[in-house]
């Protein structure tokens, strides 16, 4: 697929979740240089988020911030152009029998229903953009082709999850112009990659940045690895 792209983005804004760290951090500062004025989520006071972003505090399992953000945004941009759920914690290798349950909670609480908040909220305002964009920073460790054994169980389900509200995100309001899609950006040299993963974090946010770029009629729906459409 080869959909058509922004050049630049000035003019545009962006919201990324988890901004202030790893892959979230580049994706911020990427689209930033692309010329979007870029909020930049993170759910401590103290952490620091890319410079000539807009710091705002969002933890995405508090409804509460999700809502002052986005009315924030609304107030003061009066658009949204492009939400980047990128905020997400890792698993450990435990069964679902040896996972503890408050693992699983906080799990699904931050890898998926802060996403599904986060669209509930945002929707409304990506819808009035020519071509309002969601990316959803997903796992091929979430893809029902590549296998589901291993461990990690509520990570692999909360990314198999983020991949269902893409689809569902296509299919309810694709017709309407909104364009969503889930990307697995790799095994990444981040705090939850660990040292000895192979990607650096330039390259883990790369597709997710030119996913944030796609123009009106571009693919949505879909799952990707390095700009292309991996089975889910």
């Amino acid at each position: 697929m080869e959909p058509d792209i922004y050049d630049d983005l000035d003019g545009q804004v962006a919201l990324v979740t988890g901004a202030n760290r790893g892959i979230g951090r580049q994706i911020a500062e990427n689209l930033r240089d692309l010329g979007a004025t870029v909020y930049a989520g993170s759910r401590s006071v103290t952490n620091e988020t890319p410079e000539g972003t807009e710091r705002v505090l969002l933890d995405v399992t508090q409804e509460g911030d999700i809502e002052d953000v986005v009315d924030g945004l609304f107030a003061d941009q009066g658009k949204l152009d492009i939400l980047v759920n990128n905020a997400g914690i890792g698993g450990d290798g435990e069964d679902i029998v040896a996972e503890p349950t408050d693992k699983i909670d906080r799990t699904l609480g931050v890898n998926l229903r802060g996403p599904m908040l986060m669209c509930k909220h945002a929707v409304p305002l990506l819808l009035q953009s020519d071509a309002g964009r969601v990316v959803n920073v997903s796992s091929g460790m979430g893809a029902l082709e590549e296998g589901q054994s291993g461990g990690f169980p509520s990570y692999r389900i909360s990314k198999t999850g983020l991949n269902g509200l893409t689809v569902y995100l296509d299919g309810q309001y694709g017709d309407d112009g909104l364009i969503a899609n889930s990307v697995c950006p790799g095994w990444v040299r981040t705090d939850m990659g660990g040292e000895e993963a192979d990607r650096p974090v330039e390259k883990g946010a790369e597709t997710p940045t030119w996913l944030a770029r796609f123009e009106a009629g571009s693919p949505s729906g879909k799952f990707w690895r390095d700009k292309e459409v991996l089975d889910w």
